[in-house]
């Protein structure tokens, strides 16, 4: 039955008051008081006089509270993660390790760093080349810790100082380079040259940041003028197409053109040994004949004529006659004889030698010399 109900009896928490108003406050806190010093071993007396808290009591207190301090400051690192302690601001020498590790609460401050996780930061910007024209280049910096104390103590925003640096650096490079390098085969070195400069940057700001690889993503020229720029780059490929055709053609025609060459040297060559040679020969054979020739004067130099003339009517189709006894000598152009007769004689003449055909003319002209002789006797 509820305190308060009809036939409750005197039941009223807050004492017996009856109808004389709020309940009082300070009763209320002197039973608790009461209550407290009961629990915690005090006397246990009603009056406003208790004796407060034992010495037991106070001990067990210190102790609780020793034990959250104490648990308060464990914390463990992961392997990947190494930590700096700041000792009322100021930071130990000794960077902690992985493993599980006890500080002070409210007097060491540990930072904890992750040094193995691979981080990334993506950039893109419009920037100016050398040759004054403008390209839209975008590249990923991957970045670790590598100096736990600087990346925490150093700078105040280390990961701002990276971004700043990053467009720096690439905007050195850019702008230090043809626009043809920067947007064709020249981005791999670009990507290079700013990671060592971005590199440079990090080390003199003293971020504690390793930079591992700085990949050149896109860069081409702004949208507004990419149509242009596409067909210049293809009358690019087809200079140098036209190039690449014309080096084949001459790769190909050169060394024949050398080969002719050469083959016109050694043909030379061969004509002047052939020609020195044959001088020398006729030298050689002249000086032999000379010392004949001042042997037997007459006979050799009728050997010579004989030689000479031999040699000169070999070729010819014309023949000279000098009939003994004659006045006249009689000349026989042999091919036109041959072209003017019929079928019959330039068969006969054709299977006949130019000397015996020249023996025969030669007989029937001393025949119809002496017949005109012994005409003329009569």
């Amino acid at each position: 039955m509820a305190w308060n109900e009809p036939g409750g009896g005197d039941k009223d928490p807050w004492g017996n008051r009856g109808d004389q108003g709020p309940p009082d406050l300070d009763e209320a806190f002197r039973k608790l008081q009461d209550q407290l010093s009961g629990i915690f071993g005090g006397g246990g007396g009603s009056g406003r006089s208790g004796k407060g808290f034992s010495g037991s009591a106070f001990a067990a207190i210190a102790a609780l509270l020793a034990i959250i301090y104490g648990a308060m400051g464990l914390y463990q690192l992961d392997q990947q993660e190494r930590g700096v302690v700041l000792r009322f601001g100021a930071v130990q020498d000794e960077v902690v390790m992985p493993g599980l590790h006890w500080n002070p609460p409210f007097v060491d401050e540990v930072v904890k760093v992750n040094v193995t996780q691979v981080q990334s930061h993506e950039h893109k910007a419009l920037m100016l080349t050398e040759d004054e024209n403008i390209v839209d280049v975008s590249l990923t910096v991957q970045w670790v810790v590598n100096d736990v104390q600087n990346f925490v103590l150093k700078v105040r925003e280390p990961k701002m100082s990276l971004v700043h640096a990053t467009e720096s650096a690439l905007r050195h490079v850019v702008g230090s380079s043809q626009m043809d390098q920067v947007i064709t085969d020249g981005r791999e070195a670009i990507g290079l040259e700013v990671q060592e400069r971005l590199q440079s940057y990090l080390d003199r700001y003293e971020t504690g940041i390793l930079v591992s690889k700085v990949n050149i993503d896109e860069s081409a020229p702004p949208t507004q003028v990419r149509d242009a720029f596409d067909d210049v780059q293809k009358a690019k490929e087809d200079e140098q197409r036209v190039i690449n055709e014309a080096n084949a053609y001459a790769e190909s025609v050169v060394p024949e053109a050398r080969g002719q060459a050469q083959q016109q040297i050694e043909q030379a060559n061969a004509y002047r040994d052939e020609v020195i040679a044959k001088a020398e020969g006729e030298a050689e054979r002249f000086e032999k004949l000379l010392a004949e020739y001042r042997a037997a004067e007459e006979v050799t130099r009728d050997r010579l004529y004989i030689d000479a003339m031999e040699k000169v009517l070999t070729t010819s189709s014309k023949i000279l006659v000098d009939v003994e006894g004659g006045n006249n000598m009689l000349y026989l152009p042999l091919d036109r004889l041959m072209q003017q007769s019929g079928a019959t004689l330039s068969g006969s003449v054709s299977g006949m030698k130019i000397d015996d055909l020249a023996d025969e003319v030669i007989r029937h002209l001393e025949a119809r010399q002496g017949t005109t002789r012994s005409r003329d006797n009569r």
